[in-house]
């Protein structure tokens, strides 16, 4: 992605669900153990940040791959890095976490 400038797609918890629901993403918790440990989302896959390696994700074929973290902060940054090392990783959840409960969605604790 050498020639094009990494940005960042915000998704709403919604779009995130239903992605889910249907197999066609990949939810990617960048927060870090202490965190998910308390509380985290039902099916991902955790990659903290502080020991972050894009080359270490298992997306199925075909599957966008979103990173998600407590406010949508981490999860941008993730995404950039990503980029950065040559991965089409685009996405996040905007409002992380926070934005997922708040929507009513299901946490698993």
């Amino acid at each position: 992605m050498a020639d094009q400038t990494p940005s960042v797609r915000d998704l709403t918890p919604a779009e995130v669900a239903r992605g889910l629901a249907e197999g066609r993403m990949l939810l990617v918790d960048v927060r870090e153990p202490n965190e998910t440990a308390l509380e985290r989302f039902p099916n991902s896959v955790l990659l903290p940040l502080s020991a972050f390696d894009p080359a270490s994700i298992q997306a199925s074929v075909g599957c966008e791959v979103v990173f998600a973290c407590r406010s949508g902060r981490r999860s941008v940054t993730a995404s950039l890095a990503a980029q950065e090392q040559g991965f089409a990783y685009g996405s996040h959840l905007a409002g992380g976490i926070l934005a997922w409960k708040a929507a009513g969605l299901p946490t698993e604790t």
